[in-house]
């Protein structure tokens, strides 16, 4: 028997945070540091819960060492070697490189052992990324009580889900922090391929429920699109927020700088054509026929690709993106009246929209 859930799911671009009267006189007042207690230890951290995510373009050691700055978070992707840990020891073995770096797993066994020789090696690392598309399976749960039990003092990130009950399931297994996302990501093609999804904001919101119920967190993991979009995620009781596409195409992010010409249809005194250079980074996502072809040597033929491959216009230092990221929420945050990050999700207030933005000059 086919079920169907009827009840209205809404996304980012579904809805806008309504304004209201606020004490703060300026944006500079608004505190974007929180301190968490989490479920499975005494651990503490804190800082600005915002992380750049394990894919190959962004979860790299350069933008670790930026986002160091900012008390921020840089899950560092799988696929680097031991040695290439290696090489970026004196960071890694630092305070700022253990408060920063998470370090991303998979559930097969070559994951499992790097992991294991990476913490031998770390054991100052605090942050642990299990990371799989499809966080259903009875064997990723139980992947999740193994880690646990061998690291019981560090800080547990376990996804992707998009349910409540699998949340539950998740931090009752283990978890600390449960990854919130399926199919929603810029360089994602899931839903496509799949058909099977779930709207970010109604996901947010249900598994925030879910989590808090047990002092769990959840981690929000793809779909942010511009600032505000992070301000709903926030504003819609996500802890913390995971980023791809927002932190490709920098100086920080993997990848050579590529140089694509264009015809303007000016001409310039001399009667010729005027050609503009741009730049762009190649970006792809870690499902994608790209990736696999890196990693694996091509796709299995038991799957499809589920992600895109594409060039994106090359943006600078990340500080700079950084910097407008903070600004706006900072920004969302004194529209709402709330003085704190942390206070943020009790001052949001969302109301339905058929329009988001005036593109006419886009």
């Amino acid at each position: 028997m086919n079920i169907i859930n009827s009840d209205i799911k809404l996304d980012f671009e579904d809805v806008l945070i309504c304004p209201k009267r606020s004490t703060l006189n300026s944006r500079s007042e608004v505190d974007l540091e929180k301190e968490f207690k989490f479920k499975w230890h005494d651990k503490k951290w804190k800082g600005i819960p915002i992380m750049a995510s394990n894919m190959d373009a962004t979860g790299t050691f350069e933008m670790a060492k930026s986002f160091s700055k900012y008390n921020m978070l840089v899950a560092i992707h799988k696929h680097y070697s031991i040695e290439d840990w290696e090489k970026n020891h004196e960071f890694v073995r630092s305070e700022r490189g253990a408060n920063t770096i998470c370090v991303t797993t998979g559930i097969q066994d070559l994951d499992f052992e790097k992991l294991l020789k990476i913490m031998q090696i770390y054991p100052n690392l605090k942050w642990i990324c299990i990371d799989v598309a499809n966080g259903y399976t009875s064997r990723f749960e139980e992947f999740v009580k193994k880690i646990r039990k061998i690291f019981p003092d560090k800080i547990l990130i376990a996804g992707n889900v998009v349910t409540r009950e699998m949340t539950e399931q998740l931090l009752l297994s283990g978890a600390d922090i449960v990854k919130i996302g399926i199919g929603n990501g810029s360089v994602c093609t899931t839903r496509k391929m799949t058909g099977v999804g779930y709207p970010q904001l109604s996901a947010i919101m249900e598994c925030a429920d879910a989590a808090h119920g047990l002092n769990g967190h959840i981690l929000c993991d793809g779909g942010c699109q511009f600032a505000g979009d992070i301000a709903k995620a926030f504003g819609a009781g996500a802890d913390f927020i995971m980023l791809g596409g927002m932190f490709a195409g920098h100086d920080e992010s993997a990848g050579e700088i590529k140089e694509k010409h264009f015809k303007t249809g000016e001409i310039n005194d001399y009667g010729k054509e005027i050609i503009k250079t741009k730049k762009f980074k190649l970006f792809y996502g870690m499902s994608s026929e790209t990736a696999m072809h890196k990693y694996k040597g091509g796709i299995e033929k038991y799957r499809a690709s589920e992600g895109k491959t594409t060039l994106i216009p090359y943006k600078g230092l990340v500080e700079n993106t950084i910097l407008e990221i903070l600004g706006g929420l900072r920004s969302a945050c004194t529209y709402a009246g709330s003085k704190k990050l942390k206070d943020f999700p009790k001052c949001t207030t969302f109301i339905r929209v058929s329009k988001q933005h005036n593109d006419m000059w886009n």
